[in-house]
């Protein structure tokens, strides 16, 4: 089914993104590429991925440059991917206006994997605007605080992106496990997730550490699940209509993606 252009306010999304291999699963590129399908195109996407930390707020791959494959040890050809999607300068100074003079920009950083691996299965067309913007915080409010900011963007027909994991603990991935397979951690993690977003309890979700079973080994560090923050705040004010749209696993993690909107 072919995109319909921008109308009205655009979701917000929080995207599992999986890693390179994502691209040779059997299932989930066609998951991204169905949910993608369904949305209004939009104008641009801004890109929160757990990959980029940096403070004050900076902005990367403001023009078209090459992207950073930070990543080691996997086969040759998953640094050759290519996403050369245009520059987004007229949403990087709209962000600039909405976030105050403190924005700082890396122009020569290009998007990372947690960006470009989902936005490759999603918009393989790479034909429209991508800005990456840093997370300049691991604290959850503060994050949240970050996406009421970013908010009006949405009116404006741009697409913003969380990407992390739902559960994140590399050291116990499960390689070759089946999609309805998890050890008991990222089970119970993730479906606590679930009945946090479907009761819409964002108290919860930012207090994940006290509220939800196995959070430290679900989550050694928050950089995954802090992407999510930002989408809650962004789609604040549609959290009524918040929903599941990927869940299951992946070598053992949780893939669970959410839109609000």
């Amino acid at each position: 089914m072919p995109h319909t252009e921008a109308a009205g306010r655009m979701p917000a999304l929080y995207v599992s993104h999986g890693a390179p291999p994502l691209a040779d699963d059997p299932l989930w590129p066609g998951q991204l590429a169905a949910w993608s399908a369904e949305l209004p195109r939009p104008t641009a996407v801004l890109v929160v991925s757990a990959h980029w930390e940096d403070a004050p707020v900076t902005l990367g791959a403001t023009t078209t440059v090459p992207l950073v494959y930070d990543f080691w040890g996997f086969p040759e050809h998953y640094y050759r991917v290519r996403y050369p999607a245009p520059g987004a300068p007229d949403l990087a100074a709209k962000v600039r206006t909405l976030l105050g003079d403190a924005v700082h920009e890396a122009p020569d950083r290009g998007l990372d994997h947690g960006a470009y691996v989902p936005l490759v299965e999603m918009y393989p067309g790479a034909d429209i605007p991508v800005l990456q913007l840093s997370m300049p915080t691991l604290d959850p409010v503060g994050l949240y605080e970050l996406g009421r900011r970013l908010a009006p963007l949405r009116d404006e027909g741009v697409l913003i992106l969380g990407s992390g994991f739902f559960t994140h603990n590399l050291r116990e991935m499960t390689p070759g496990a089946a999609v309805d397979e998890a050890p008991n951690w990222s089970r119970e993690f993730d479906e606590w997730g679930r009945e946090a977003v479907a009761a819409g309890d964002v108290d919860a979700l930012l207090n994940f550490r006290r509220t939800a079973p196995a959070a430290d080994r679900a989550h050694p560090r928050i950089e995954h699940f802090a992407p999510l923050f930002v989408t809650l705040g962004a789609g604040e004010a549609d959290l009524s209509s918040r929903r599941t749209v990927i869940d299951g696993f992946w070598y053992g993690l949780a893939k669970r993606s959410i839109q609000l909107g």
